[in-house]
């Protein structure tokens, strides 16, 4: 009784295993102090970025403030009437009931 034998088929460099896509970069420490670097960096600009953000804010609201004042000073002027306000817009819209008109 014979056996046969079974021939393998010849391997090449593509047919080696190594590990070399599986390293865990996180693993060697120099790579984990590296990143720890970069991610304190973007922390500090972001931290730039929402003081200058919080300081335009400041001052929008203050403006807001200002802008609440005066009308409540000009509200004050007028004695508060609500009727005084229509008056005065009312005298200042045009008369559109003469003047001519342009059709092209």
């Amino acid at each position: 009784m014979m056996q046969t034998i079974r021939k393998s088929p010849i391997k090449g460099i593509q047919d080696i295993r190594t590990h070399a896509g599986k390293v865990d970069h996180q693993s060697h420490p120099h790579m984990a102090y590296m990143r720890i670097g970069c991610l304190e960096m973007e922390k500090a600009r972001k931290i730039k970025e929402k003081a200058g953000a919080q300081r335009r804010i400041d001052i929008i609201d203050h403006r807001l403030r200002e802008i609440e004042n005066e009308k409540a000073d000009i509200q004050l002027i007028l004695g508060d009437r609500p009727d005084a306000c229509k008056i005065r817009r009312h005298a200042r819209e045009p008369d559109t009931g003469g003047g001519f008109k342009i059709r092209y």
